[in-house]
């Protein structure tokens, strides 16, 4: 599936996209924040795009300017998300994207196209403390505050964190759309 807005489009990750993957991920600003480690080189990102970028429900997110991609955007199944009725949202951009508004355009296209093709009742997105720009994404896009939690592990950096957790229900969605 290919979704599109004003500025992109949202396709799926292919290997060929190893290389502007790597270019944006390597950075130690982006992928530590949301709780995975910096990507070591185009290899490792062509691996990383074989065994988790390529998942159902995720997607490149491409300039439609460049036609190449800058970050990622998904709908996972997790320990937030457990219900067949519910996904959560995990995004990130490269550094030279940041503040210009992207990852909001890209999310409500994916929140879109959760509550209205897949039918979802909620949709979960946490950000860990200090992700000040995660944290600010999720109250543009109307997800409401649901809990805090201590100690929560961060398997791929091995570190224990504090997790704040949002919820948006299709209600939600619906009411903001008014």
């Amino acid at each position: 599936m290919i979704l599109q807005t004003e500025r992109l489009i949202l396709r799926r990750w292919e290997e060929t996209d190893a290389e502007e993957c790597y270019k944006y991920a390597k950075d130690p600003t982006v992928g530590p924040a949301a709780g995975w480690p910096a990507h070591t080189s185009v290899e490792n990102s062509r691996q990383i795009i074989k065994d988790i970028l390529a998942a159902p429900e995720t997607y490149a997110i491409v300039l439609k300017e460049t036609g190449l991609p800058i970050g990622s955007i998904g709908l996972h199944h997790n320990d937030l998300a457990k219900d067949e009725d519910e996904a959560e949202l995990g995004y990130w951009i490269g550094v030279p994207y940041w503040g210009q508004g992207l990852v909001p355009e890209a999310a409500k296209e994916v929140l879109r196209h959760a509550f209205e093709d897949l039918k979802l009742a909620r949709v979960w997105c946490g950000y860990y403390d200090g992700n000040i720009k995660s944290k600010r994404v999720q109250e543009k896009l109307g997800f409401k505050y649901q809990r805090t939690n201590e100690n929560v592990p961060v398997e791929q950096m091995g570190e224990i964190r504090k997790g704040h957790v949002n919820l948006m229900t299709r209600d939600d969605w619906e009411k903001s759309l008014k």
